[in-house]
């Protein structure tokens, strides 16, 4: 069997065990190891199976990972989204849909402390949905509000997507960080135009709470100080070069467990659930990369990837052209696998394209968020619909589903906008010098 031949029978052997719902991690490292045999012999492929798990385990750069999951349970067993969720209610609540625009808010506070869009879906959901429903929210506003704002865990910095995709194309963490700020900004800012818009054109979907005055507004605003201390520290001390991303990652760990002990929120009994919480994470992302390290590996000996990429890049199409397509595949495999299981799955042999074609890798890590923000919500996976769903199960979920569409159309928006405008994730990367 040739080099390539076996590289495609590998990407077919791995489609074959994610049918049979082999776990992600082990399916990627049985295939790249068998792979590995069958090209470079026995001995070989059992020297790369141990080096590479060793050296994933043991690798610094990797130490980021728990370390900013640890942040975000920290800030969660802290009360720091309840008091976010509280600050932006006030500001907003008054307003029609004030509730959902708060909920918006409220999860682009929590995402600049937590790297999940899972968690920030379900921390705001469970704060969120029954002040929703004491105001007689309608249903599919609140759940697909809720579900499509936790998106945005993954795309403001720290972000766990981000940090696999930096490790896997031995990017700049930081630089990734930084380059989700802006397009995380806008996206937040156009859910709230999402759900102004259909508030105006329905005012029952999200009747007004009472108002405030402006002196509850300021000072209520001091409930943000927990989250803004926290980004700040972490995320501000990166782009200043004062941090690498590991103790960006300490430092903010750190800081949300002395904020839980100051505040006298933290007891033991959630320290120990918070840390078996980011455990559990942090194996799990931890255990695919190196399950995805291995494939890397056999799919590199193949050389399939590279002689796609010469491929590709003899055709007689732009560059664009090329793109869209990538992202076309990424678009509607994110509705049958979770995005950054099929992220890991698909860069080695995407992403040599994507260099041999002249794209910014920043750039198109961003965009491979952007794109698996729309997984996380679609059908049939959705990760973060089923989530909303074990809040609310009173609530379909055909409701839930529905509810997206709205918010689903504001990201496909803004990826076409960074897609032909690069410079709204590239600029302020461009702008730290490490």
């Amino acid at each position: 069997m040739s080099a390539e031949a076996a590289g495609v029978a590998g990407i077919v052997a791995l489609l074959v065990l994610f049918l049979l719902r082999v776990p992600i991690a082990f399916a990627m490292a049985t295939v790249g190891f068998l792979g590995f045999v069958t090209l470079s012999g026995i001995d070989p492929a059992l020297a790369l199976l141990g080096q590479e798990i060793f050296e994933s385990f043991t690798s610094y750069p990797l130490s980021v990972i728990p370390l900013f999951v640890l942040m975000g349970s920290f800030a969660y067993a802290s009360g720091i989204s309840e008091r976010l969720f509280s600050t932006t209610h006030t500001w907003v609540g008054g307003l029609r849909g004030g509730l959902t625009m708060a909920t918006v808010l409220a999860c682009a506070g929590f995402a600049a402390i937590c790297g999940s869009t899972a968690a920030t879906a379900a921390t705001m959901g469970k704060i969120a949905l029954p002040e929703m429903k004491k105001y007689k929210y309608d249903d599919t506003l609140a759940t697909g509000t809720v579900a499509s704002a936790g998106t945005l865990g993954i795309l403001i910095p720290p972000s766990t997507v981000l940090i696999v995709y930096a490790i896997l194309t031995e990017e700049s963490i930081g630089k990734l960080f930084i380059a989700g700020i802006v397009p995380g900004i806008i996206l937040s800012l156009m859910f709230v135009a999402v759900v102004a818009i259909l508030c105006a054109r329905n005012p029952a979907l999200g009747p007004p709470g009472p108002s405030t005055a402006w002196s509850a507004k300021l000072k209520a605003t001091k409930g943000v100080a927990d989250a803004a201390l926290l980004f700040l520290l972490a995320i501000g001390g990166l782009m200043l070069g004062w941090f690498s991303p590991t103790q960006a990652g300490a430092i903010g760990a750190g800081g949300a467990l002395l904020i839980g002990l100051a505040r006298r929120k933290l007891s033991w009994k959630s320290f120990v659930e918070s840390g078996k919480d980011g455990l559990l994470i942090s194996c799990m992302v931890l255990f695919i990369i190196a399950g995805a390290i291995v494939f890397g590996r056999f799919m590199a000996v193949s050389q399939l990837p590279f002689l796609l990429a010469d491929w590709v890049g003899s055709l007689p199409l732009h560059r664009m052209a090329v793109m869209g397509v990538i992202l076309f595949i990424y678009f509607v495999g994110g509705f049958f696998m979770d995005s950054m299981a099929f992220m890991v799955v698909t860069l080695p042999i995407f992403f040599p394209i994507v260099m041999k074609l002249g794209f910014d890798p920043i750039w198109f890590g961003v965009m491979m968020v952007l794109i698996g923000e729309m997984g996380v919500i679609t059908p049939p996976v959705g990760v973060n619909v089923f989530v909303i769903k074990g809040i609310a199960p009173e609530v379909p979920l055909n409701q839930i589903f529905k509810g997206i569409f709205p918010f689903l159309y504001a990201i496909i928006l803004l990826a076409i906008v960074v897609l032909f405008v690069p410079e709204v994730a590239t600029f302020l990367p461009g702008l730290v010098k490490y």
